[in-house]
C-alpha cells in the first residue's frame, strides 16, 4: 500500500466473486462480487477458493482501489455508514472463448463513481464490506486531503438585451413603460 502523503493513493484488493446456479430459465449461473481481499496476490487470475453443488467463489483479479483528493467528500460519506462499502464492477468479457463471461473491472469507495456504472446498466455492481484496514486508510487519507468548499450562490447573469440591427425586430425587446 502506498502511503498517505501523495494526492493519490492506491491499494490492491483481491476481488472475490462467486458463481452461483441460477433459478432461471433463461441463465444457468449468477455471477456476483461478494468481497475483497487485503494483500492478495497480484496475479490472481480466477483462482477457485471455494466450492460446494450450487456456488463456486474465486479470487478473480486484483485491482487497484484508487483514492484521489477531489473524491475525500464521497469517501467521507462512505465512511459515515454503519458499515463501510467498496462496490466492485464486473463487465462483460470481451473474449468470448474464455470460460468466465465477466471480468472485474474496476473497485471504488466512491458512490458517485458507482452511481456512473450503475447508469450505464451494462455492468454488475454490487456493493461488499470495506476490511477495517482499507476504511482506516481511507479515513487518514481523507483527513489529510478534505477541503470543506463554501456553497457559493450563482447570481443570475442581467439580460443582455441585442441590438436591433438590420432591420431585423430583436428577440427580446424591453416593454415599453420599463425604458
Amino acid at each position: 500500500m502506498n502511503t498517505v502523503e501523495s494526492w493519490e493513493v492506491s491499494i490492491p484488493l483481491g476481488i472475490i466473486v462467486e458463481k452461483r446456479k441460477s433459478t432461471h430459465i433463461w441463465a444457468d449461473w449468477n455471477w456476483t462480487p461478494v468481497g475483497v481481499i487485503v494483500k492478495a496476490d497480484p496475479h490472481a487470475d480466477w483462482e477457485e477458493l471455494r466450492r460446494d453443488d450450487n456456488h463456486i467463489c474465486y479470487l478473480a483479479a486484483t485491482l487497484f482501489l484508487e483514492l484521489h483528493r477531489k473524491d475525500t467528500e464521497a469517501l467521507q460519506i462512505n465512511l459515515m455508514l454503519p458499515e463501510p462499502e467498496l462496490y466492485v464492477v464486473l463487465q462483460e468479457n470481451e473474449d468470448h472463448k474464455s470460460k468466465y463471461p465477466f471480468v472485474p473491472h474496476v473497485v471504488t469507495a466512491s458512490s458517485y463513481q458507482m452511481q456512473d456504472y450503475m447508469e450505464a446498466g451494462d455492468d454488475i455492481v454490487e456493493k461488499v464490506a470495506m476490511p477495517e484496514a482499507v476504511a482506516a486508510l481511507i479515513q487518514a487519507f481523507v483527513e489529510e486531503h478534505h477541503v470543506d468548499e463554501k456553497f457559493i450562490k450563482r447570481r443570475r447573469d442581467k439580460l443582455d438585451l441585442e441590438e436591433q440591427k438590420f432591420g431585423k425586430t430583436p428577440i427580446f425587446a424591453p416593454h415599453p413603460k420599463v425604458q
